[in-house]
């Protein structure tokens, strides 16, 4: 197995969970920010996670692209992180709907162009076939240890004013911005990582022709199936905070749910491993079958145990299967042309589940029960439907999956 070094988990360890923290708090709390500050509906939550994925998947087309054209990842990681936090700050500062959305776009381009593309690059870099399995799991760790940061953060917050989510966005803000700065000195650019002599405009095409795919089918297929993997999660995320609190009535989720997030970083780190002994065929089935069992559970009950196990569950599946996605992935990208595909790969993992999943959402959604506020404005309630919806999007995956293994019997 090729070692990676000390600096280099600490490197992963830095901009991963920083990287995270950011992304949660745009992912699960931009979501109760507008719906708490501003009333927002199932309408504007899902049109904001959209435009958030379109930015990303634009972005990390052009900068990964970029980034293999100039042969650099350090400079676009630390300086991206600096300016993606600056430009939390400015959330601050924000007073209306639209210009948060249009505020979320501007952020998801530094935010993008950091850790979608240069930061996923050096990851693809630093590894090889004999660690995948081990770097998906440590990484895959960074979104469950994020989220119990940012819960147990958010626990001395009032999120019914302004002046906790002014507080919040300085925070996470500046926090980004100095591991930029620490990256500086700390990030190493693999050795004999060699610029693409061709055109920027043909780098960021190459991913994208008729011959790359043709040579790389399997990596496109995988891609694929990562894409409805993703529905499936985006179906229900940007809701869930808004469903725990609201609509089941736990004022205390952080405390239900923490034990849950503890006990799903440990299983998927653990099963980075899984990947590297089973491969890919036989490590997709177990994340499948905990998604499956989790939804069932979160549609079926509403007591706390049962959500608790039911939460556990889901957010394992979730995690383990972005690990074992995420190292397959890495294993079929091309050598030296990582930055180029981290295009195709975002596509897959945010573009097409971050359109397509909030939007069945919403429309699950569309007659939701509505509440009356102190200040005799409405607000929906999100309901159980959302893990329906998304169960049902699980199984066509399964289906999906079946059917390329039937066809692919010796790909692993």
């Amino acid at each position: 197995m090729k070692k990676l070094g000390t600096r280099f988990f600490i490197a992963m360890l830095l901009f991963g969970l920083m990287g995270q923290v950011a992304w949660v708090v745009e992912n699960m709390y931009f979501n109760v920010f507008i719906y708490k500050m501003f009333n927002a509906s199932a309408a504007d939550i899902s049109t904001m996670v959209m435009a958030s994925a379109i930015m990303a998947a634009l972005t990390t087309i052009v900068m990964g692209a970029l980034s293999d054209k100039l042969g650099k990842r350090k400079a676009f990681m630390s300086f991206g992180y600096i300016i993606w936090g600056i430009s939390i700050i400015s959330f601050a500062y924000i007073r209306s709907i639209m210009l948060t959305i249009v505020m979320d776009c501007v952020m998801t381009f530094f935010g993008s162009t950091a850790n979608d593309a240069a930061y996923n690059a050096w990851l693809t870099d630093k590894g090889d076939s004999s660690n995948r399995g081990l770097i998906e799991g440590f990484n895959s760790m960074m979104p469950l240890i994020s989220i119990l940061i940012v819960f147990g953060g958010f626990m001395s917050f009032n999120l019914n004013e302004m002046s906790a989510w002014q507080t919040i966005y300085y925070i996470i803000g500046i926090g980004t911005t100095i591991i930029g700065i620490i990256g500086l000195f700390l990030i190493e650019d693999k050795k004999g990582l060699k610029k693409t002599e061709d055109s920027i405009f043909k780098t960021i095409a190459y991913s994208f022709k008729v011959k790359t795919v043709k040579e790389n089918s399997y990596l496109y297929i995988v891609l694929a199936a990562f894409a409805v993997f993703g529905i499936s999660i985006q179906i229900f995320m940007p809701f869930l905070i808004i469903y725990y609190e609201q609509t089941l009535h736990l004022s205390n989720y952080v405390l239900v749910m923490a034990p849950a997030i503890i006990l799903a970083a440990v299983v998927t780190a653990l099963f980075g491993r899984v990947y590297d002994r089973m491969g890919f065929r036989k490590a997709i089935v177990y994340p499948l079958a905990m998604l499956v069992t989790g939804y069932v559970l979160l549609y079926a009950f509403r007591h706390i145990l049962p959500v608790f196990i039911g939460s556990l569950l889901m957010m394992s599946g979730y995690l383990c299967g972005m690990s074992v996605f995420g190292a397959k992935i890495r294993d079929l990208i091309p050598e030296n042309k990582a930055g180029q595909f981290q295009g195709v790969r975002i596509i897959g993992q945010v573009f097409v589940p971050g359109v397509i999943g909030p939007y069945i959402g919403s429309l699950v959604l569309k007659n939701a029960e509505l509440i009356l506020n102190s200040d005799g404005t409405t607000s929906f309630l999100p309901n159980a439907n959302i893990f329906l919806a998304a169960l049902v999007v699980i199984i066509v995956l399964a289906v999906m999956l079946y059917m390329i293994f039937r066809v692919r019997p010796n790909e692993n």
